[in-house]
């Protein structure tokens, strides 16, 4: 290798290690391993430094202890309301779920307030996120945590109403004043960042796009009409788009971090660029330039921190084949694919026999023609679904926003007090809500969809 290419790929994994790199730790999977091997082999077998917790599993905190990572954990939507509601709720939650850790040697750095609260249909719930990360640092003082953790949150795309060009981006309305500048002025208090999941392939809709989603320099730069400035992928242009959002509002001098990106390495046929070689493509790739100190072309010469999206394959959730395939490792700890962060690259060793996915989980298919005859379709438990995981079905539902209302005490659809009961109920209201596809129920072949209307006393499930 020749001394200045040498030089500069020295240059740009040192400003990648500044910036930060680390991985989401999801667990709605069969068969992971134990979080004990998992926290040693990301301190030990890779380049990673910090892992993104969706929850605050004491387990997965203590496994973490000494391992010398940065460790966000993440607050149940479902708790939102609660610690908004009561600054001793917090302080309790606090005790309970981080300080312990910290105190054992786990380095955790951020409490990040429910998964994705501004994008949410709940105005209810959107409009508890600030109170509650008030409460939380304000729980943070009482324990002397706070300079250690900070209180974030991170977000979709779907917080901006506009995003192309990325000049010309602004925050959904009615949101803004209400909740998202009062969130801005918070993180600009406490220092700590906004936290954007950013997803070139949700923005995909031909292979024509591939290249700019990729940062394949055969990439045809796209020109922002109201800069004049070019961007060379896609990500760039997602991430200035938050920026000037965010300018727009006075808060241009907040911090962005990059709390999730991704490339799933299996898909369904319909879904454009799904692929093991475009997901090593990409996370390398984005690493690679995040860390790089090139910056974009509205905030020059900077590195980010970036967390790759996910860990393990996750085959418990819900939706399209691309959902349960965003993994980076089997279970067995083996790559999938290259994604660059093995302290070893060369034990990755061949792929090509690691990358055919598991037949996927198909949710039985509804009566013959029921959907075009306009025949009405139900998503219900099957009868032989594990109650713990249809819990986990309840609370994936339920801790996203939606009206889980007429399952809770008091409500039309709480008796029967089953798991069952609360999982069709549950189920079925993800499964209208989002367009009524067969892998809408699938939840990892727990769900079925029927023609039999599951409705009963005043219970009504449409």
């Amino acid at each position: 290798m020749h001394a200045p290419m040498l030089i500069l790929l020295l240059s740009s994994i040192a400003a990648a290690d500044a910036a930060g790199i680390g991985v989401t730790y999801g667990r709605r999977a069969t068969s992971l391993p134990p979080p004990a091997d998992v926290a040693r082999f990301l301190a030990r077998g890779t380049v990673l430094d910090r892992v993104r917790l969706l929850n605050a599993d004491p387990l997965a905190l203590r496994a973490f202890a000494g391992m010398g990572l940065a460790v966000d954990v993440t607050v149940p939507n479902a708790l939102v309301p609660r610690i908004a509601d009561s600054v001793a709720f917090a302080r309790q939650w606090v005790r309970d779920s981080v300080a312990p850790h910290a105190a054992a040697g786990t380095n955790v750095s951020r409490i990040l307030v429910g998964r994705d609260l501004i994008s949410q249909a709940n105005r209810t719930l959107l409009l508890c996120l600030v109170p509650a990360m008030q409460n939380l640092h304000t729980a943070l003082l009482a324990t002397s945590l706070h300079r250690q953790i900070k209180v974030s949150a991170a977000h979709s795309l779907g917080v901006l109403a506009v995003s192309t060009p990325p000049s010309a981006a602004r925050f959904r309305e009615g949101y803004d004043a209400a909740v998202v500048k009062p969130l801005l002025a918070f993180l600009r208090a406490t220092g700590a960042p906004f936290m954007v999941n950013a997803y070139p392939f949700y923005g995909l809709t031909s292979d024509a796009e591939l290249d700019f989603a990729l940062f394949r320099v055969s990439a045809e730069g796209v020109t922002d009409a109201g800069t004049g400035l070019v961007y060379t992928n896609a990500l760039d242009a997602q991430l200035d788009a938050v920026h000037s959002a965010m300018k727009r509002l006075g808060f241009g001098d907040v911090d962005v971090v990059v709390a999730e990106t991704g490339w799933p390495w299996a898909g369904e046929d319909w879904e454009v660029g799904a692929g093991a070689d475009h997901a090593g493509d990409y996370n390398r790739n984005a690493i690679r330039h995040l860390g790089s100190g090139v910056g974009t072309p509205l905030m020059p010469n900077r590195t980010f921190e970036v967390s790759i999206f996910s860990l393990f394959d996750e085959n418990l959730k819900p939706g399209p084949m691309s959902e349960h395939h965003f993994g980076l490792y089997h279970a067995d700890m083996t790559p999938i694919y290259d994604a660059g962060i093995l302290t070893a690259p060369e034990s990755v060793g061949p792929v090509s026999a690691k990358v055919t996915p598991a037949a996927p989980a198909p949710a039985p298919a509804p009566d013959a023609g029921a959907a075009d005859s306009g025949g009405r379709q139900w998503c219900v438990p099957t009868p032989a679904a594990d109650a713990a995981v249809l819990q986990e079905n309840i609370d994936f539902v339920c801790g996203g926003g939606m009206d889980c209302g007429p399952i809770r005490p008091g409500g039309r659809c709480y008796e029967p007090d089953t798991v069952q009961a609360h999982a069709a109920y549950a189920m079925n209201l993800y499964f209208r809500s989002n367009g009524q596809h067969a892998f809408d129920c699938d939840f990892g072949r727990t769900g079925v969809v029927t023609t039999v209307d599951p409705s009963f006393g005043s219970c009504n499930f449409t």
